[in-house]
């Protein structure tokens, strides 16, 4: 096609040379001191175009002449930032295929390539990724030691270039992991700004080093961003939410404590049964069930709506929480009794409400159902017997008494 329009082009060409040039009478008259040159115009014309040619030729050959050296320069470094470019990418071929020992020899000659070429200096960039490289094969063979001297060169290297930085600080976060380093991964973590602190991979990260560091609520915030990011299903983002919070509940070491924790949790986490339950459980064991009732009343108002395994913590919580308990929770637990009577979780919270609050008749029936049901823990079933033993010592029933210790002790 091509070769088709230069022909065509020619033709046009030839056709309009003819039509200008063919009837051209005209004269060119050329004086020199004495002399006299009479000339046709389109010898003239010709004459002047193939001058212009031969004055630019020769321009362009001088200029080629006087530019040799700096274009032998550019070509040597050209050779030279080929040759770094196919050592970078055979290093990254190395890396990628296991072999470490010769991906770091080929990242070292990338950066020995740009030192020894002045044109290639400023390329910084070059240098970062060369240096990721080398550390990133040196970690996988357990050189610490010139990993961490690599490491500190690209750190160095990527300042002033956020993304080269981020990249940096993130994969520093990620081997200093492996090293379980928390406090090292959170360092380089926190560097980060706010828009990369926020990608899934630096969440990711965080998580993982916050739990290494012992930092439970500060990973119990994190992973609630994933969850919101959706890295994770939603079954496993809600059991990985409550182990957290359970991690976080079990750090504290008095009431006070355990109040500022409860505030700070997420509003989601709060209106999560089981964590509720735990913290309550928790408050029973520092001496304040009435904060652990105060948690759990709000599920105990609306316990149809609650899922069967919620309903059963809440309902241990609360059988944890029964000392001191007031007789404003008498109506609410006598209706649970009623709609949840089948299931031995609510029945032995009841029944141990009804047994703390000495009324012996109404708890006999519900505790000796909780003491026979062999899905309940064997914590809540012992203490069921150890309920009844109390209300058989109550009725000067003491071989009834013994036999409920003994089934009690059976259960340990």
């Amino acid at each position: 096609m091509r070769g088709v329009i230069w022909l065509v082009l020619l033709f046009t060409v030839a056709v309009v040379a003819a039509t200008t040039l063919g009837s051209n009478e005209g004269l060119v008259s050329l004086y020199w001191g004495g002399w006299r040159m009479d000339l046709s115009l389109n010898l003239a014309v010709i004459l002047l175009l193939a001058s212009c040619l031969l004055l630019m030729s020769s321009v362009k050959a001088l200029d080629s002449l006087l530019t040799l050296p700096k274009r032998a320069g550019d070509w040597r470094a050209l050779r030279r930032e080929r040759a770094a470019q196919a050592a970078l990418r055979e290093a990254l071929a190395e890396y990628f295929g296991a072999r470490y020992g010769r991906a770091s020899k080929a990242a070292q000659k990338a950066l020995a390539i740009q030192q020894e070429t002045p044109q290639l200096a400023a390329d910084s960039e070059f240098r970062t990724l060369a240096q990721l490289l080398a550390a990133g094969s040196l970690h996988r063979l357990q050189d610490r030691g010139r990993r961490d001297a690599t490491l500190k060169l690209a750190l160095e290297e990527a300042n002033g270039g956020r993304v080269a930085d981020d990249a940096v600080r993130l994969l520093a976060a990620e081997w200093a992991l492996d090293d379980r380093d928390g406090p090292r991964a959170m360092e380089m973590l926190g560097a980060l700004p706010p828009g990369a602190a926020r990608r899934t991979q630096a969440l990711r990260l965080r998580l993982q080093a916050s739990r290494m560091a012992r930092q439970p609520l500060e990973a119990l915030s994190t992973a609630r961003l994933l969850a919101n990011h959706q890295a994770f299903s939603p079954v496993v983002a809600q059991s990985l939410l409550r182990a957290l919070a359970a991690e976080s509940l079990e750090g504290v070491h008095d009431v006070q404590q355990l109040r500022r924790l409860w505030a700070q949790f997420d509003t989601a986490d709060r209106r999560d049964a089981q964590v509720a339950a735990r913290a309550a459980q928790r408050a029973v064991q520092l001496g304040a069930p009435e904060d652990g009732r105060r948690w759990l009343q709000p599920y105990w108002e609306r316990l149809s709506e609650l899922a069967r395994e919620d309903r059963e913590a809440v309902a241990l919580a609360l059988a944890d929480a029964r000392g001191g308990i007031g007789i404003d929770w008498l109506p609410r637990l006598e209706s649970a009794a009623q709609a949840f009577g089948h299931e031995g979780a609510v029945v032995a919270a009841v029944g141990m409400v009804f047994a703390e609050r000495r009324l012996w008749g109404k708890a006999r029936k519900l505790l000796e159902q909780a003491a026979a049901a062999p899905a309940l823990p064997a914590r809540t079933r012992r203490h069921a017997w150890r309920e009844l033993a109390r209300l058989a010592r109550e009725e000067a029933d003491e071989t009834r008494a013994i036999e409920c210790e003994r089934s009690a002790a059976l259960l340990d």
